[in-house]
């Protein structure tokens, strides 16, 4: 193997390869097309485990006849693992790539640490990384070069991994109509870089990592199979099977593809036909019949466009500091500049054309209105370009400088978006570029790469919509590999490499304007007014200096004129000065039956009139024509020529031939005067006289022929004025419909623009109105009262919580605060503390209780504004109900504790007894005093205590208790656990309830004396 080269020039070699992109495929890859695909495998965290997956399921026999090349984020100061670990799983054989390595099939190639890697011809090439670590993209620097590489052949699959790293990337394989997959983000341990191409919608296959392999053998076998070496989509008989899909499509999307290049449509019918392992262009077409969303699917395919943030940095570098400064040249500060960007795909470069303008703006110091007019015809590029949130590996093409001020990091770090200052200047709406309205009075139209898909018909139809939408001196941009066609005399070149063209003025020079009208009345009657000024279209590639010289190829004629049936000149081949001579008067038209010398206008007049009847050659031959003094004898020949455009009169066009005739061996001597040349001949002396009378004949009938010519002529010319009168009424009647056309048309496009904008506003309020019921439902779901006031203490709004504390109902709303009846108890301040807020701006707390007995905690504070204004203020009630019954409950809980630890500390005796006289509570101090424990006095009763003797005498004091709440201490006598009598001095309390009603007995007792058992 080669050994590792390493380009030491990590800035340039980055950048040429990363514009691989935006290179014509002609430049992008000179390699002869590789026979085997090359899968393309990106993945970041947990990428292990789906490589192994992935391997796995390929059958242990398989030659799948494609090769794998592996690129995962890896660290660049460390040795890599990965090349041994897939070892293990596969039986293909495994290699760390190299610098110049060449890709066989069967194959795995894995990227070293600290590297990133390209393919370009077949070849494997490393390259030190430009961006810092953490900042490095390489799973998309690898697809975007294998995409440029083997375009429609690429396949990228994008498994476990963070952040979005592949996702542009996977754009690119797309745009070049190649084949993407997925790891499904639940079969994925990291779903960050599945989600996000997912997202996309660009997908064809979301599989587990595991069923990968199948799904891509089968592909792989029918794409390069069986339609790969017979192309089902470009055989002649599958014309009307086309014709069936563009019918299908059109009904499902609207959208007419029928004019688009048909090596695009071709190649992305092939590529789903493939998807789906279709096998003939007959059942896709019954497919898409049953399946509808496979026809959105392919609506899709078809509008994949690779596309990027400053695109060729060339020509936006002549962008920035040629044309934008133009468009501001002439423009007052206040001005408006207007912008269209068509076929924006998901916003990359009319963002790209927004910042330019926005750094122009700044640079001027000076307030400017700028509208970017950005248009798409499918509606999910749109919704993304409108959402302004990109992936983070936008970086690799926009500057660290432009990517701080006009982004932000969103808090994932996974996304970037857009300022609000530069996306307040566009306007993003779907539109067919084809049958919608243009947009109108724009200074700069930027179109590029979208020419090259679409047929020439299209073509010739977009060149002059531009040329109309334009301002006088506009710019249009078009893509590299795009150009104006046959429409020079619209545009003037600014710069051919960048393909930037001026608009021009609609004005044309008298000859060429006059040259319009000949070739083609019809068009020019029926001819678009742009701008005021009446222009027409040529037939079709009408060259007229080419059909003169194959004219005069055919004829041998060293001199010609090429006119219409009028007479008209359009082209002159020779010296005719011979021959023709300018007419007297105004100049204008040069028509040659006028500018005819002597002796060629009446035969050349006849054999004119005798072409355009008969679209025959017409020969006259032996003119002589009078020359400066003398006479030239010529051959006359007037042949039509078609144009190919129509079989009508003005399809053709006539060439006349003029033929100097060498003189012969009987050669005439020519006068060199002005005489008759019949006088100079000399004649035989007994014919002269004959001759007199014949030419005295001659003479009267060429006088009453001139007579008659002149009368003609004079008649002719009435008519002719009369005629150009009426063209020109009918002209200014076609002026001022053409006026009212345009009109028309500009109303449209103002309509057009309201109507964007007004979907704009419709989704601004649709977010207004969500955000505004999450913050009802979010306020009613607190259950805090809370209630909005101005300054002049009336109410603005209010919860629902709050209407159970203070008496208000919806139209209560606009009412002062002192209107409203208040459920408080005891509390009627809250205007007087509102205004003392109101005019202190302190916060202000106050316990409060509602008539239902319910407490709480009213909090006033001013209502300030996101600018900080006060505005008002804001009364909140907190339920703290349940903290005040706590509080209660825990203060008399502490009055029972601090009882109860008097209750155990005493050293008398202190129990109690229900009125049955059964124990319920028994203190140390009974312990220590008759030994029975709190345990075992509790399953006792007062009377096992009392001798027997005695027990009559513990009723009675029980019954004189109930008729007293305390007993004066008495002495008596009680039994101890040993059997002991005591004398002891007894004090009794009874223990009553709330309603007066005696439950139980508290006795307080205390030693006087031991007695003897």
């Amino acid at each position: 193997m080669p050994a590792k080269k390493i380009i030491k020039d990590p800035l340039t070699e980055t950048s040429e390869v990363m514009a691989l992109s935006e290179m014509p495929s002609s430049l992008t890859s000179t390699a002869p097309n590789i026979a085997f695909p090359i899968v393309g495998i990106g993945a970041s965290a947990g990428g292990l485990d789906s490589f192994e997956q992935f391997f796995s399921g390929f059958p242990a026999d398989a030659e799948p006849s494609m090769a794998f090349v592996l690129v995962q984020h890896l660290a660049p100061d460390h040795k890599s693992l990965l090349t041994d670990l897939i070892r293990r799983c596969t039986h293909f054989e495994v290699f760390e790539a190299e610098d110049g390595m060449e890709v066989r099939q069967n194959c795995v190639y894995v990227i070293p640490p600290n590297f990133d890697m390209a393919f370009l011809n077949g070849v494997l090439h490393l390259l030190e990384p430009s961006a810092p670590r953490g900042q490095r993209l390489p799973i998309d620097f690898f697809f975007r070069s294998l995409a440029n590489d083997q375009r429609e052949n690429a396949i990228g699959i994008v498994l476990s991994g963070t952040g979005s790293d592949g996702t542009l990337g996977a754009r690119a394989i797309k745009g070049e109509g190649g084949m993407l997959m997925s790891q499904t983000p639940e079969s994925s341990e990291f779903d960050g870089m599945p989600r996000s191409v997912i997202a996309t919608g660009l997908a064809d296959y979301i599989l587990p990592s595991a069923e990968m392999a199948a799904q891509l053998i089968t592909y792989v076998k029918h794409a390069y199979g069986k339609l790969h070496r017979h192309p089902a989509v470009d055989s002649p008989h599958t014309e009307s099977a086309l014709k069936k899909i563009f019918i299908l499509l059109r009904s499902q999307t609207n959208h007419d593809f029928s004019n688009y290049k048909p090596s695009t449509i071709n190649r992305r019918i092939k590529r789903r036909m493939a998807v789906h392992q279709i096998n003939d262009i007959d059942s896709y077409v019954k497919y898409l019949q049953k399946t509808p969303p496979e026809a959105v699917a392919l609506f899709r395919d078809l509008l994949i466009g690779v596309t990027n943030f400053f695109r060729d940095p060339e020509v936006f570098e002549v962008l920035e500091h040629e044309i934008i400064p133009r468009l501001f040249a002439d423009k007052p500060p206040g001005a408006v500049i207007r912008v269209w960007s068509t076929g924006c795909s998901t916003g990359e470069e009319a963002y790209s054309i927004a910042i330019l303008l926005q750094e122009r703006i700044e640079k001027l110091k000076q307030n400017y209105s700028v509208q970017v007019f950005a248009t798409d015809i499918d509606s999910r590029a749109i919704a993304i370009a409108r959402a302004g949130l990109y992936p983070i590996s936008i970086a690799a093409d926009i500057s660290p400088e432009r990517l701080a001020h006009y982004f932000s990091l969103e808090p994932d770090g996974n996304y970037f978006r857009i300022h609000k200052s530069i996306r307040d200047m566009l306007v993003f709406s779907e539109q067919d570029l084809i049958k919608d309205p243009p947009f109108s009075r724009l200074d700069l139209i930027s179109c590029r790469n979208l020419l090259i898909y679409l047929g020439m018909p299209l073509q010739k139809k977009l060149i002059p919509l531009f040329h109309y939408a334009l301002k006088k001196n506009g710019i249009l941009l078009l893509g590299t590999s795009e150009g104006i066609g046959d429409f020079i005399e619209l545009f003037k070149i600014l710069d051919r490499k960048a393909k930037l063209f001026q608009r021009k003025d609609d004005r044309l020079e008298g000859h060429n304007w006059n040259l319009l009208r000949t070739i083609s009345p019809t068009a020019y009657a029926n001819q678009t007014q742009i701008a005021g000024i009446k222009k027409m279209e040529f037939p079709a590639k009408l060259q007229l200096r080419e059909l003169t010289e194959q004219a005069l190829l055919q004829q041998l004629a060293p001199v010609c004129a090429l006119v219409n049936w009028h007479g008209d000149i359009l082209y002159l081949h020779g010296r005719t000065g011979k021959y023709l001579e300018p007419t007297p008067g105004e100049v204008g038209t040069n028509n040659i039956l006028k500018m005819a010398r002597d002796g060629l206008r009446s035969d050349l007049t006849l054999s004119l009139q005798k072409a355009t009847v008969t679209k025959e050659t017409a020969r006259c031959s032996g003119l002589l024509v009078k020359t400066n003094g003398h006479y030239t004898l010529v051959n006359l020949i007037v042949c039509p020529v078609s144009t190919g455009s129509a079989t009508t009169a003005e399809a053709y066009l006539y060439l006349v031939i003029l033929e100097d005739v060498t003189a012969d061996s009987s050669e005439r001597s020519l006068p060199v005067d002005d005489s008759p040349i019949d006088e100079k001949i000399n004649l035989d002396v007994d014919t002269e006289s004959r001759i007199t009378l014949l030419k005295q004949e001659l003479r009267a009938k060429d006088e009453y022929l001139q007579s008659t010519r002149e009368e003609l002529e004079s008649s002719n010319e009435e008519l002719k004025s009369s005629n150009e009168e009426m063209q020109s009424v009918n002209e200014e009647l076609q002026s001022t419909n053409e006026e009212l056309e345009t009109s028309k048309e500009e109303l449209q496009s103002v309509n057009e623009e309201l109507a964007t904008v007004n979907h704009e506003l419709q989704t601004k309020i649709l977010s207004l109105s969500r955000a505004n019921n999450d913050m009802n439902n979010l306020m009613a779901g607190t259950g805090i009262g809370t209630v909005f006031v101005d300054f002049k203490l009336h109410i603005l709004r209010f919860t629902p919580a709050a209407s159970t504390i203070i008496n208000l109902i919806p139209s209560d709303i606009g009412r002062p605060v002192a209107h409203i009846v208040s459920n408080l108890v005891g509390y009627d301040g809250l205007v007087s503390d509102t205004q003392t807020v109101l005019d202190t701006l302190a916060v202000k707390e106050i316990t409060v209780q509602t008539t239902m007995g319910r407490w709480y905690n009213m909090r006033i504070q001013p209502y300030r504004t996101l600018d900080n204004v006060i505005e008002g203020a804001v009364v909140s009630f907190v339920d703290i109900t349940e903290i005040v019954q706590t509080r209660d409950a825990l203060h008399k809980a502490t009055e029972l504790l601090r009882l109860a630890v008097v209750v155990r500390d005493a050293y008398d005796a202190i129990t109690m007894q229900d009125l049955n006289g059964r124990i319920l509570a028994w203190n140390q101090g009974a312990v220590r005093m008759y030994g029975w424990t709190e345990e075992e006095a509790l399953l006792m009763n007062t009377a096992e205590r009392i001798p027997e003797n005695l027990r009559a005498e513990a009723l009675t004091k029980v019954q004189e208790l109930s008729q007293a709440e305390i007993l004066e201490p008495y002495l008596t006598q009680r039994r101890t656990k040993l059997d002991e009598i005591v004398e002891v001095s007894i004090t009794s309390t009874a223990l009553i309830k709330e309603n007066g009603e005696i439950y139980a007995i508290a006795t307080t007792e205390r030693i006087v004396g031991k007695m003897l058992p």
